[in-house]
């Protein structure tokens, strides 16, 4: 009986959220109160100023001391394909924010006691599955490009990855492919993980209603892509701006589920902790 509750909730039966339409108008009101609970609670900065930084200083570290140089680049955007899990806490602030809670730093750990954390680490075990797999295939193209050995230098590297046509099939289609990667993650999980810090619905529902959402509202999810996107690329000159600017994938939780999933409650279905 646990076992299926981590996949189905704590109901009697499945739930079934209503996913409704949703406008680029819902997408300016999800940033806005983003932006309001960043600026309202400064425990955000925090938690932005030690994961991030600390998570893309261990990849350059890890990629120049093991001369595994090539994936400096995939094992780094690709971070950005477990951000929903590092971003947990903030979630978890964000929704005690709006249901006037305490959201003292030590608050987002509350996490843990969620009666969902069964369906969330299933989730957050698929993403990182997907990660792993995302490096592997960034390594087989570097290898169909360039072969197995390790480039000499920074300065060669970029070399030939910027002035040779294998370095321009290694750009396009290592992009191209990383593109399909990101375009999965956020069907599966720009409104699964907010869902069920919301309510206990279980894993296979709370990615099927995400996908729901998604092929619903492609439009309207494929700016939002692109906002996340331009506001990593936008941030990216430093670690710790690049990682801040993932707050606004930060402000979907609260925005994207009042607005694409009706959350009303029934008895069976209420929040558990």
């Amino acid at each position: 009986m646990a076992f299926s509750n981590i996949f189905l909730g704590a109901g009697t039966r499945p739930a079934h959220p209503v996913v409704r339409k949703i406008g680029l108008a819902d997408l300016r009101d999800a940033l806005a109160k983003g932006a309001d609970d960043f600026y309202a609670m400064p425990t955000h900065a925090i938690f932005l100023c030690i994961i991030y930084p600390f998570v893309g200083f261990a990849l350059a570290r890890l990629a120049f001391g093991y001369s595994i140089l090539p994936l400096l680049y995939p094992l780094a955007s690709g971070f950005a394909l477990v951000g929903p899990i590092a971003a947990l806490g903030l979630y978890e602030l964000s929704r005690r924010r709006e249901a006037g809670l305490e959201t003292s730093a030590t608050r987002a750990f509350d996490v843990f006691e969620s009666s969902s954390i069964g369906a969330v680490a299933v989730l957050a075990i698929l993403l990182l599955i997907i990660f792993v797999v995302w490096v592997a295939v960034a390594d087989a193209i570097y290898v169909a490009n360039f072969g197995y050995a390790s480039p000499p230098s920074v300065g060669a590297f970029l070399k030939d990855v910027l002035t040779t046509r294998p370095g321009w099939n290694l750009i396009i289609v290592g992009n191209g492919l990383g593109l399909l990667f990101a375009i999965l993650v956020l069907t599966i999980s720009v409104v699964s993980f907010p869902l069920l810090l919301d309510r206990d619905v279980g894993a296979a529902v709370a990615l099927l209603t995400s996908i729901r959402a998604v092929a619903h509202n492609p439009l309207t999810m494929m700016v939002w892509g692109l906002i996340v996107a331009a506001l990593l690329v936008v941030g990216s000159p430093s670690e710790a701006s690049a990682r801040s600017s993932s707050s606004a994938p930060i402000a979907a939780p609260s925005g994207s589920c009042r607005s694409a999933i009706s959350c009303a409650r029934s008895p069976s279905m209420g929040r558990q902790r």
